[in-house]
């Protein structure tokens, strides 16, 4: 049998883009009227196939930033190992393990390896969840829905829209003003009373005398999860995470838990009983996957999540991730249409009535670029380009 020859990749740009939202929705660590990630986009020596991957940087999450994730993109595309000549998977893996282990790379390596999978597939007329187990596969997921920082009339107008499409698995931002967070709790719980699943999302911005004083409200309101209430080591965390157990509640880990070192110390430590993993901040797919099978393996529960502003390429990917994970606690993400003023697919990744979503049709991650968007939305940003040595 003849081997196939390796597939030739020719350059890779990298462009900077900012994606306006519809409305605002800000919380306490990210202010503004649009996202700013980073897309990679992967192109052979044909032309025939462009494959698509995305970072979306946040300095509070892994200290990355638009600019200095782009940098290491190019950085990373400029070494050695870098794949130049494709025709298997397992050189994907390698250069991916390569890289550094630091969060400050996470997101860049996501974007390159997105990119890498989905030029690969393309190529192989598949799909990238044929490179996965599938042990723990699925073909529905069921997403949840976030409300933002607003005042109660706002509040209330979404979760009516929130309840309209029966989704009843809802995550409420929080911040440092107790009042403001009680008034936001109220007003989900007029419009659902206790029929919703309810997390609510810190951001760190608690210290440990905040966080004791919404445990009534965290109580009367049945919160079943509070999403990293404190900064990563705040002392206060052993003792409100003991208060927090001996009431039911699970404590959430998101920005303590980047990459495979913090989660083995969360492990050790004891007091997160659930991590959110999530492409961007966690480094990739296999990043991501070997964080999620050591929780697995140590009894942990997870969320499979998104950052605010993914465009359809991350949203895509997210889907892969949430439906190779049957056993996660929650999912959140493929908010396109409800959050972006204009997209950069053609294809609408966004869940359904119910929260509902499943595979996507296609090859590779299964959405087309609208590349006059993509160069629209990149605004007056350089694009840079990598050639083949």
């Amino acid at each position: 049998m003849k081997t196939k020859p390796a597939m030739q990749l020719q350059k890779v740009n990298i462009y900077k883009i900012s994606l306006p939202f519809t409305a605002d929705f800000s919380h306490s660590h990210r202010k503004g009227a649009y996202a700013e990630n980073v897309i990679v986009e992967v192109i052979t020596d044909n032309g025939e196939i462009m494959g698509y991957g995305e970072a979306a940087p946040r300095p509070y999450v892994t200290g990355e930033s638009q600019e200095s994730a782009a940098r290491s993109v190019s950085h990373f595309i400029h070494k050695d190992t870098f794949p130049w000549e494709l025709n298997d998977v397992s050189q994907i893996w390698d250069f991916i393990d390569c890289l550094p282990s630091e969060k400050e790379y996470n997101s860049a390596i996501c974007a390159l390896e997105i990119s890498l999978l989905d030029t690969l597939a393309k190529n192989e007329d598949k799909s990238i969840t044929e490179y996965f187990p599938k042990d723990y596969y699925t073909n529905r997921v069921y997403y949840g829905a976030g409300v933002p920082f607003a005042n109660s009339h706002r509040i209330i107008e979404i979760c009516r829209f929130i309840k309209k499409m029966k989704i009843n698995k809802v995550k409420v931002k929080m911040g440092k003003d107790f009042s403001a967070n009680q008034e936001a709790i109220e007003a989900v719980n007029s419009v659902f009373g206790d029929s919703c699943d309810l997390k609510i999302d810190i951001n760190m911005d608690w210290n440990h005398e905040l966080a004791l004083l919404h445990i009534p409200l965290i109580k009367k309101y049945k919160v079943k999860v509070v999403e990293q209430p404190m900064v990563p080591g705040d002392a206060g965390i052993a003792h409100f995470a003991k208060v927090l157990e001996d009431n039911g509640v699970i404590l959430m880990a998101d920005e303590s838990a980047c990459a495979l070192e913090d989660v083995e110390r969360i492990i050790k430590d004891g007091y997160y009983k659930m991590v959110n993993v999530r492409l961007s901040k966690c480094g990739g797919f296999q990043r991501s996957l070997r964080i999620v099978e050591h929780l697995r393996a140590n009894g942990l529960y997870f969320q499979i999540a998104s950052h605010l502003g993914e465009s359809g390429i991350l949203s895509a990917a997210g889907r892969v991730l949430s439906l190779l994970c049957k056993d996660a606690l929650y999912y959140d993400g493929s908010y396109d249409e409800f959050l972006l003023k204009e997209n950069i697919t053609f294809e609408n990744v966004t869940f359904g009535p119910g929260g509902e979503a499943g595979p996507l049709n296609g090859q590779g991650l299964g959405v087309e670029i609208n590349s006059r968007n993509l160069d629209r939305l990149s605004g007056n940003s350089k694009r840079v380009t990598v050639f083949r040595p």
